[in-house]
C-alpha cells in the first residue's frame, strides 16, 4: 500500500487575492472557494488542488485543521500539453510577466520559469522530466 498521487499542494502568500488572481488569469485555472483573507482553492483537470493561503493565518494555533505555514519561496510545477509551452510563455509575457529562465532538458523535455506575485517559483513543464 502507498499513496497515489499528490491530491493538494499548499503555496504561501501574504496577497491571497492578487496571487489568486495570477493562477486564474495569467494560467486559467479554475478557483472553486475563496479567495478570502485567508486561503483560495483551485481544482486541476487531474482533480489535484492547488492551495493559497496566507502564511500569518495558516500558521495561528487553534485552527480546525493543523496549524502550517513557509517562510521564502515555493515552488510548483505545472504540466502542459505538448506544443504549448511557446503560448503559455507569449500569454504570460503579455500579461507583463517575465519569464525568467526557459531549459531544454537532456531528456527532451522543456520547462519555463516565472514567479508569482508572492515569489513563488512557478514551472510549467512540456514532456517528461522525470524517469518513469
Amino acid at each position: 500500500m502507498r499513496p497515489r498521487r499528490v491530491y493538494e499542494t499548499v503555496l504561501y502568500a501574504r496577497d491571497v487575492a492578487a496571487t489568486a488572481a495570477f493562477y486564474s488569469e495569467a494560467l486559467g485555472l479554475r478557483i472553486v472557494d475563496g479567495p478570502d483573507e485567508l486561503a483560495a482553492a483551485f481544482r486541476l483537470d487531474d482533480r489535484g488542488v492547488l492551495l493559497l493561503f496566507d502564511p500569518d493565518r495558516s500558521g495561528r494555533p487553534g485552527r480546525p485543521v493543523l496549524s502550517h505555514g513557509s517562510e521564502g519561496a515555493g515552488h510548483i510545477a505545472f504540466s502542459v500539453g505538448e506544443g504549448e509551452l511557446d503560448a503559455y510563455a507569449e500569454k504570460l509575457r503579455s500579461r507583463g510577466v517575465e519569464v525568467e529562465r526557459t531549459v531544454e532538458w537532456p531528456q527532451g523535455g522543456r520547462s519555463l520559469y516565472v514567479r508569482d506575485p508572492a515569489g513563488n517559483s512557478v514551472e510549467l513543464v512540456e514532456g517528461d522530466l522525470w524517469p518513469p
